[in-house]
């Protein structure tokens, strides 16, 4: 399985996760961390952030005299690029997973000459970027996980909402124990776009 990290630091909210969550594999298998009994719809934002790369480039930045000898190409190349993501590029930034066993990142953005030239002009000698288009910021996905986790407890009767959690592919996962109960629901609450709704077992209060 490709070996994959956690990116951003979560805000655990009674029980509901809200931050950084990268599921590449899962949504290729039908897999999930809590097992997945019936696969939920997928809207065409979700699809669309799952499309494969469109673009790719390999680093060619040399490593530093003063490089500290802990931390790998990627590691270093990759903090340049959350520095981008962060500053003038967090208009089109959604999302980054990293793939350690191939010394690769996947970035996730709204197509952008600009930033593309940028990661890829930060990226070391060797790393490999494969670039994905989506359609939404990751400031806007964050405010929807929020809204969506601010009570957790509104759905009690109905369903059981679990985890919610902003998948950097470019929308918000939310786990529940009824996918088909809480999908029209929560859809109707919030809209479909940038929602994936799943069934996870348990509430989960943290990211490891």
């Amino acid at each position: 399985m490709t070996n994959l990290r956690w990116i951003a630091a979560a805000v655990a909210t009674a029980g509901v996760v809200v931050g950084a969550a990268l599921y590449i594999d899962e949504l290729e298998t039908g897999h999930t961390d809590g097992g997945l009994l019936d696969a939920p719809r997928e809207s065409a934002s979700v699809k669309k952030a799952s499309a494969p790369a469109e673009d790719r480039c390999v680093g060619t930045v040399p490593v530093p005299p003063d490089a500290d000898p802990e931390e790998t190409p990627l590691d270093r190349s990759l903090t340049r690029i959350d520095k981008l993501a962060a500053g003038e590029h967090s208009a089109v930034y959604t999302g980054m997973g990293v793939d350690e066993d191939k010394n690769a990142a996947d970035i996730w953005r709204i197509p952008s000459d600009a930033f593309d030239a940028a990661v890829c002009a930060a990226a070391e000698k060797g790393v490999k970027l494969r670039l994905h288009s989506a359609d939404v910021d990751r400031g806007t996905l964050e405010a929807l996980a929020e809204r969506i986790s601010e009570d957790m407890y509104r759905w009690d009767g109905t369903f059981q909402l679990r985890q919610v959690g902003v998948d950097e592919r470019g929308f918000v996962r939310v786990g529940v124990d009824d996918p088909k109960t809480a999908e029209p629901l929560v859809e109707k609450e919030f809209g479909p776009r940038y929602i994936k709704v799943e069934y996870v077992t348990q509430a989960h209060a943290d990211v490891g």
